[in-house]
């Protein structure tokens, strides 16, 4: 009679998925400083071509984009205000001219 016995270690299912997961990381970090230097080769490409001033250029142009967002806000409530006033007058208007013509 013959007795087979295979011992497999338990920690080897752990050391092969931490494996496969250290070999995804790294080829993700790879794949995050292929971005990063093309990115950082972009912006300095854009810097020699004289894109330094456009930072604080881009800067104002959004402060002066939010300034306008704001303003026109508070022209459309304006404006609205202003219609309903016109709806209101004409409408006193309307009963003057409709009292007028009943009075003689």
């Amino acid at each position: 009679m013959t007795v087979s016995y295979t011992y497999e270690r338990p920690d080897l299912k752990a050391v092969d998925d931490l494996e496969k997961l250290l070999r995804h990381l790294s080829e993700e970090v790879a794949g995050w400083r292929r971005r990063t230097l093309k990115a950082e080769a972009e912006l300095q490409e854009m810097r020699s071509l004289g894109g330094a001033a456009a930072g604080p250029e881009l800067g104002q142009a959004r402060q002066r984009l939010i300034e306008l967002e704001t303003e026109n806000a508070m022209l459309r409530q304006r404006v609205d205000t202003a219609k309903d006033r016109v709806k209101a007058l004409a409408g006193r208007v309307s009963f003057l001219e409709q009292a007028a013509e009943v009075a003689p």
